[in-house]
């Protein structure tokens, strides 16, 4: 006992996929909807059972294929288009395992649906992701079609509709067109096919917003584009992202994040200079809003550019500020970077004067690097060694400060005393942030500055 539930395709017998058209060949009892049996004639069996249904009476098919297939006889159950899709499988099964007819045999054979030969007719507008959505409220409430049609254009799928009018139900296809507007372009493609696939077959493109239910009938299966969705001739085309592939190499990687990043500053009233060394924090915080805390005098970024490319020294607080510049950088421009943090005299000042190690580096560093580039990003005594130096050593003239270390314990007051320095170039992020890989950034921003012109325009 077996019953095969079958679909004819969308009408043209060139659809009909062999496996259906050989289960044809060999029904003792064809089922369905009397309209279909045209598209499958020519394959039936001369002694096959003929058995056609109206609409409506889908249940009833179910129950008369049990019955012949309890004769055992070969029952194959037709629906146009897939059999598994808006049509008789989902019956047949549902019915066999309630009545839990575990003898009978079951079987789903594919078919071309019409969404499927709409979209070939259309060229490619199913090239990214899709849903189907009956109009059809015979049996499911209008408030969950309603809901899945808002999912459906908020979700930016292409959506193709079946059943999208009759004459009882007219409105429904206008009200879909007005939440698809509340979420799509009104110039989005849309298809109407009529009859696809068979003699009478007709096909129209519009707009969302020119789109009119009236052209639409129960004949007809309509598109919808997404918002990547194009016309080209009389063809539509999905992107897939072939052409807009991800970027994978660190390079790619990288690049598409300052793009991220900047579009996201772009309009700020910062100069360029500036708006890139926000970028390349943010590119290494990984927090958009940071550019909030930025501050820095004017033309800090672009005066240290000319000095690291000229072979100007840095020096820094600690060691991983020094680890975090990029040594192709230094490689090319020929910079050295000095951190005493860990020189033996150092050591023996910090041991001496009972200060830190940072600052004790950073005294002696001003001894031999007077017009260096600071970089601290760690210590806010380094930073207090700096202010004061300013402000007492007049054979100290560095060329800017990189102010950011990071903490609780006096990284406020450092910071706030950097800000009121007059003679010479500073940048500061503001607060508790900042950190040793933000230091790093900042003068890889300074290094870097020609590449901020690809991103922000003058």
């Amino acid at each position: 006992m077996k019953i095969t539930v079958a679909g004819l395709g969308p009408g043209d017998i060139n659809y009909m996929l062999p496996v259906v058209k050989h289960a044809l060949q060999k029904a003792d009892v064809v089922i369905g909807y009397d309209y279909y049996f045209q598209f499958g004639a020519s394959l039936f069996k001369a002694d096959a059972e003929l058995i056609s249904m109206p609409l409506g009476k889908e249940e009833a098919r179910a129950h008369k294929a049990i019955e012949k297939a309890k004769e055992d006889k070969y029952v194959v159950v037709i629906g146009s288009g897939d059999a598994s899709i808006y049509a008789m499988a989902a019956i047949v099964y549902e019915v066999v395992s309630k009545e839990n007819h575990t003898d009978i045999e079951l079987e789903t054979l594919p078919g071309v649906s019409a969404f499927l030969a709409a979209g070939s007719k259309l060229g490619a507008p199913l090239g990214h992701d899709f849903c189907c959505i009956s109009l059809s409220d015979l049996m499911t409430p209008w408030k969950k079609i309603e809901q899945r049609i808002k999912a459906a254009a908020m979700g930016d799928f292409v959506t193709s509709l079946y059943n999208p009018k009759s004459q009882k139900r007219h409105w429904q296809l206008g009200r879909l067109q007005k939440i698809f507007l509340s979420e799509r372009s009104p110039d989005t493609p849309v298809a109407i096919i009529r009859h696809v696939t068979r003699p009478e077959e007709a096909l129209k493109i519009t707009t969302l917003g020119e789109f009119n239910p009236e052209d639409v009938d129960m004949f007809c299966l309509v598109m919808i584009g997404n918002s990547q969705t194009y016309r080209f001739k009389d063809y539509l085309i999905t992107p897939r992202g072939y052409l807009n592939r991800k970027p994978h190499t660190g390079k790619e990687i990288q690049q598409e994040s300052f793009r991220i990043v900047t579009e996201h500053i772009t309009d700020l009233p910062f100069s360029i200079a500036d708006k890139w060394a926000m970028t390349r924090v943010i590119h290494t915080t990984g927090i958009l809003e940071d550019f909030n805390h930025y501050s820095a005098t004017p033309k800090a970024i672009e005066n240290w550019h000319h000095h690291l490319k000229n072979g100007g020294e840095i020096v820094t607080d600690v060691t991983m500020v020094k680890a975090g510049i990029t040594k192709a950088f230094t490689a090319e421009y020929g910079n050295q970077i000095h951190c005493l943090l860990n020189d033996e005299d150092a050591q023996e000042l910090a041991e001496s004067e009972n200060i830190t190690r940072s600052q004790a580096g950073i005294r002696k560093a001003i001894e031999k690097y007077p017009n260096a580039l600071y970089v601290v990003g760690n210590a806010p005594t380094a930073l207090f060694e700096i202010v004061e130096q300013l402000r007492d050593n007049a054979s100290f003239k560095p060329v800017g400060i990189v102010g950011v270390p990071v903490g609780f314990v006096n990284v406020l007051e450092s910071k706030e005393q950097l800000s009121q320095i007059k003679n010479t170039d500073w940048v500061i992020i503001e607060g508790n942030r900042g950190g040793s890989n933000v230091a790093a950034a900042i003068v890889n921003a300074a290094f870097t500055l020609p590449e901020a012109s690809t991103y922000f325009k003058s």
